[in-house]
């Protein structure tokens, strides 16, 4: 089970120093940066990136007790971004590891959706020269085998 966005809101202003202050926000700011994480992860989606986060067609569909469905290796790589993308609104300077953990979450997630999807060769494909004397009668790659089977989105199997 993931986190839910206000616990990402949350993390995100503990990351910029706004943590005692988190209770006493106005709705509007807490509504600003749940738009900023929206944001962000329709972005990172469009990129390739796809954690399983749920797209809402419109702002006034997002709920801060939404949850998320981001596998907990990619936690770190949302809070320290959705924090980069809040500070200038609150007037925070962030720290340098702050944005060095951001970039470097950010590049191993897009790593990962940059890798090929697998696929199985079409059984029309020519053999080549190479299997020709043990195939003479079936010049074209095997018929289809089902034993290949697609993750969900972004199993990374790695923490960030």
């Amino acid at each position: 089970m993931g986190w839910t966005k206000g616990q990402y809101v949350e993390q995100a202003l503990v990351e910029i120093g706004l943590a005692p202050y988190f209770v006493d926000m106005q709705p509007e700011q807490l509504n600003s940066v749940l738009v900023r994480l929206d944001n962000m992860m329709a972005t990172w989606n469009a990129q390739g990136i796809r954690l399983g986060y749920p797209l809402n067609s419109s702002p006034q569909n997002s709920s801060l007790d939404d949850l998320t469905n981001i596998p907990d290796s990619a936690n770190q790589a949302v809070v320290s971004n959705l924090a980069v993308s809040i500070a200038p609104i609150f007037g925070k300077q962030l720290t340098i590891e702050t944005k060095k953990t951001a970039r470097d979450g950010y590049k191993a997630l897009l790593s990962i959706a940059a890798r090929p999807n697998e696929m199985q060769y079409i059984d029309t494909l020519p053999l080549g020269a190479g299997n020709k004397p043990f195939s003479i009668s079936q010049p074209f790659v095997n018929t289809l085998r089902n034993d290949i089977t697609v993750g969900g989105d972004l199993d990374t199997g790695i923490e960030l």
